[in-house]
């Protein structure tokens, strides 16, 4: 069977999300269709913008972007979306609650950063110490940061968490509200470009490393668009190698889609990589962050890793 029948079969057995048209020919089929990601108003959520360089004709991407993780996971597991990029955390936090969310990529290394005001005395973690500083709650930026905190022998008491979205937490650095935040590129990016921040840590340190967002899709599409995903999961490397081989053309979708200026994103553009693999680090990664959840009460039991990261539509990129 070729790669080409094998994708139109697949297509020809989409769910819900994947609403099947009743037409009488293949191509009259994938005339018509439309496949929804939905990734995060984010740099290191840029991937999806450059899948329609690589999908086959007759497919259109439409890419539905998410202020939070949260909202994220939710558009995969209500099949709003066909898959999703977000956090790690998020992906879990579904997991371990028994929703059908399964992660069939990587997305993105890194895009962290932890940053305080140009002038602060804030320079090392320890100086976060009963300050002010921003952190969105059910985010991987939240688990690293509390990892972070306790490998300097300090909670999250010691500190004054504010709930902030990553759009907003360069501008309320820059009005003063907050004193820090654990921000999300393009945040820290705008930050340095304003010469309103500074860095104080990219916080990779910890046995986390730089694992961040994940690409996500549902069981059911799983269970019955196996074939489909196949397709998309090439497509999603395709596009993660070309922008992280193209940085001036990925500076510029970036640019376009989240409404940055040029000096902003070339400050972020460096601590962002684009991926796609699931080996053997990634998994070690994904079960030690599943760990601290765990410890920290976020969750009440580990997802069952098993089911909840499925490496095969990867693995089946890399044999070929």
């Amino acid at each position: 069977m070729t790669a080409t029948r094998r994708i139109f079969l697949g297509l020809a057995a989409a769910g819900v999300s994947l609403a099947a048209l009743s037409v009488p020919s293949m191509s009259a089929l994938a005339q018509d269709r439309v496949i929804r990601i939905g990734t995060l108003k984010l740099i290191h959520g840029i991937t999806p913008y450059f899948y329609e360089k690589f999908v086959p004709d007759g497919i259109t991407i439409e890419v539905i972007p998410f202020e939070s993780p949260t909202d994220g996971k939710n558009a995969v597991v209500t099949g709003t979306v066909d898959m999703g990029i977000y956090g790690l955390a998020a992906a879990t936090l579904g997991a371990a609650a028994g929703e059908p969310v399964v992660v069939v990529g990587a997305a993105c290394n890194r895009g962290m950063a932890v940053v305080s005001g140009i002038d602060s005395p804030i320079n090392t973690i320890k100086d976060l110490a009963g300050k002010k500083v921003g952190i969105w709650p059910g985010s991987t930026q939240e688990v690293v940061i509390l990892d972070r905190l306790a490998a300097e022998g300090m909670s999250i008491k010691d500190i004054q968490p504010i709930r902030v979205s990553f759009s907003d937490m360069a501008s309320a650095l820059e009005r003063g509200d907050l004193d820090a935040y654990v921000g999300a590129e393009p945040g820290p990016g705008i930050s340095l470009a304003k010469g309103v921040g500074k860095i104080v840590e990219y916080p990779y340190s910890t046995p986390t490393g730089s694992l961040n967002m994940v690409l996500t899709t549902s069981q059911d599409n799983i269970d019955n668009n196996s074939e489909l995903l196949e397709m998309l999961l090439n497509v999603h490397m395709q596009a993660t190698e070309y922008a992280m081989a193209n940085r001036d053309e990925f500076v510029k979708v970036a640019m376009n889609k989240l409404g940055q200026k040029q000096d902003s994103i070339e400050k972020a553009a460096p601590n962002v990589e684009l991926t796609w693999k699931i080996d053997d680090k990634f998994i070690e990664q994904a079960n030690y962050y599943g760990t601290q959840m765990l410890d920290k009460k976020q969750i009440r039991q580990l997802p069952d890793y098993a089911s909840f990261i499925d490496p095969s539509f990867v693995n089946a990129i890399e044999a070929e």
